[in-house]
């Protein structure tokens, strides 16, 4: 499945598929007109446990919800275009806003320095552990909406990211099973303030701008993705490639950050963890390449799709 958050005509997130390159099915609708097509009791109800409209408490639901959403899926499968259309039920893309599939995720965690060649290129040591840090919800957007470029600094870089969601919570997650905590992957752009973040010893204030982390389009569920480490991908910025790699290069790979990660902290349904950059970033060319108002920046990873932003000034 290809998950999204979408805003609806009264402006409320929901969790929808887009089962179509542009059609949008809204999944706990498209749930419920199953439940009420079989005579079930205060289907509504049903369809709000079974199938939640918020994409954190669809995740939390687990694997049940994910079944849930299966079957709705077919249940519009059947009924056919026009009439789920007519019947509320899907949409087209044109016609809603997608917002970022995860927007306030619980914990957002970035891995830095995780492709060999971009440690090279910052001149930075190949690191022996992962290197982590944090981003807040205040940065994310969606496909489409504008990156802004803060009126402190003008030292704005684009990383073209793969990232991993929690599908499930866990603790002192064993490596063999790391993979069974994953609920899917999307793209993520980890837009950096570069002077804010080379002032101090921590990244994190450099990296936290709000709309600092466009996300999406979509959560690419993990039966889709047979080998998430095996990713074309690729960044452009005003159709000029700038980077261009694959997530076999990834020197921590998915099971170990989970594994790694779960010995500190509790992850939960929601988590997203963004797995570091390949070379190519703009302040390590000569002349450095910062985006600019009015620039477009376009992420595409194989099988998550291609997430695309502009650029504007505060």
């Amino acid at each position: 499945m290809r998950l999204v958050t979408f805003e609806d005509d009264s402006k409320r997130e929901r969790v929808g598929d887009a089962a179509a390159r542009d059609l949008i099915i809204d999944l706990n609708a498209a749930c419920r007109a199953l439940l009420e097509q079989r005579g079930e009791p205060r289907a509504g109800e049903r369809a709000a446990m079974m199938l939640p409209a918020d994409m954190l408490a669809f995740l939390g639901a687990g694997q049940p919800a994910m079944e849930a959403a299966k079957d709705a899926l077919e249940f519009v499968g059947r009924l056919g275009e026009a009439e789920a259309r007519e019947r509320g039920l899907a949409r087209r893309r044109e016609a809603v806003r997608l917002r970022a599939p995860v927007p306030r995720p619980p914990k957002f965690i970035l891995v830095g320095l995780n492709y060999r060649d971009h440690a090279e290129e910052a001149g930075m040591k190949i690191p022996e552990v992962p290197t982590f840090f944090s981003k807040y919800a205040n940065t994310v957007i969606g496909p489409g909406d504008a990156i802004v470029i803060p009126k402190v600094s003008q030292m704005i870089d684009y990383e073209a990211e793969y990232a991993f969601v929690i599908g499930c919570r866990g603790r002192d997650i064993p490596h063999e099973r790391a993979m069974d905590y994953v609920a899917g992957y999307t793209i993520v752009n980890d837009v950096s303030c570069r002077d804010y973040q080379m002032r101090t010893g921590q990244w994190m204030i450099g990296k936290t701008f709000d709309t600092f982390a466009p996300m999406g389009p979509y959560l690419v569920t993990k039966e889709d993705i047979p080998d998430p480490h095996a990713l074309e991908i690729a960044l452009d910025l005003n159709g000029r490639r700038m980077q261009h790699s694959n997530t076999r290069n990834l020197i921590f790979k998915t099971d170990y950050l989970i594994a790694f990660l779960s010995q500190v902290l509790t992850l939960e349904p929601g988590d997203v963890v963004s797995t570091g950059t390949p070379a190519g970033v703009g302040f390590a060319r000569k002349p450095p390449v910062f985006m600019k108002p009015g620039d477009r920046v376009r992420i595409e990873v194989e099988g998550l799709g291609a997430l695309e932003n502009v650029v504007t000034a505060a």
